[in-house]
């Protein structure tokens, strides 16, 4: 899975918790949570639909890694990648 791949899956997902939110306009290297009415329930529930549609996990210590787009698809590729292997 590209870079670009795992950030549209990330955009999916924030679709599905924040449908009112305009996410044509997001910046990539600019924190989601600048951006966007995203509280901390709204982060963990990202995290959650990794885990349960994605099986990816995120631990607390790695959720700086996911403040902006980009870095949502620095981290989670190699996830995404390293899963599409074990299948």
């Amino acid at each position: 899975m590209t870079k670009d791949e795992v950030k549209q899956v990330v955009l999916g997902i924030i679709a599905d918790i924040a449908p009112d939110e305009d996410l044509s306009t997001l910046k990539p290297d600019v924190r989601l949570r600048d951006q966007m009415q995203l509280d901390s329930m709204d982060f963990l529930d990202i995290v959650m639909e990794l885990r349960k549609r994605h099986g990816i996990e995120v631990p607390e210590k790695d959720y700086p890694q996911l403040a902006t787009l980009d870095s949502c698809g620095d981290y989670l590729t190699p996830k995404f990648n390293a899963l599409a292997s074990k299948s």
